[in-house]
């Protein structure tokens, strides 16, 4: 890898420390290539990505950033799983933990914040940006529908009693 690209990694990289609402770092020795591959599927299914880079390319590109403090965690065969929804990444790190344990996950960052493996797992059972999404949007919804049922309800009260009369009177 010439200088050139270095350059260009190491500001690819800052892209990803600057804009990911939450990155993983893990250690992912003894994966098969078809395991990364599943690792990297699940990532792309939930709105994120894997990356594996030189720890050392890394630990330049996270100079200045928010999430400077996590340099400590680049050591040994690192590989970094990121997303701007802050809790995909790591939902998809923890479950892919789960079935591989060649997998480690050692710690991340979530914007300035440092996470250690205990953070990591704490955020992945946080709710997801669509979820938090679907409960509001059901909160602002269930009020509009209790109001059309409480507003409906005295006409059709009425419509039910009239016809209750109206059989009496044809009875009698």
């Amino acid at each position: 890898m010439d200088r050139a690209q270095k350059e260009k990694l190491v500001e690819e990289l800052g892209q990803i420390f600057e804009s990911s609402g939450v990155v993983v770092v893990a250690h992912y020795t003894g994966l098969t290539v078809a395991e990364m591959q599943d690792l990297r599927a699940r990532a792309r299914d939930a709105g994120g990505a894997v990356r594996v880079a030189k720890n050392r390319l890394a630990k330049i590109a996270l100079e200045g950033k928010p999430c400077e403090s996590m340099s400590d965690l680049l050591t040994g065969m690192t590989v970094l799983t990121y997303s701007e929804d802050p809790v995909a990444a790591a939902k998809v790190a923890e479950d892919f933990a789960k079935d591989n344990k060649k997998f480690e996950i050692l710690g991340g960052a979530m914007g300035e914040n440092a996470l250690d493996r205990a953070g990591v797992e704490a955020v992945s059972k946080m709710p997801s940006r669509e979820e938090l999404i679907a409960t509001i949007a059901g909160m602002l919804g269930a009020p509009a529908s209790n109001i059309a049922g409480a507003v409906g309800a005295p006409a059709s009260n009425i419509a039910s009693i009239l016809s209750t009369i109206e059989e009496k009177a044809e009875a009698a």
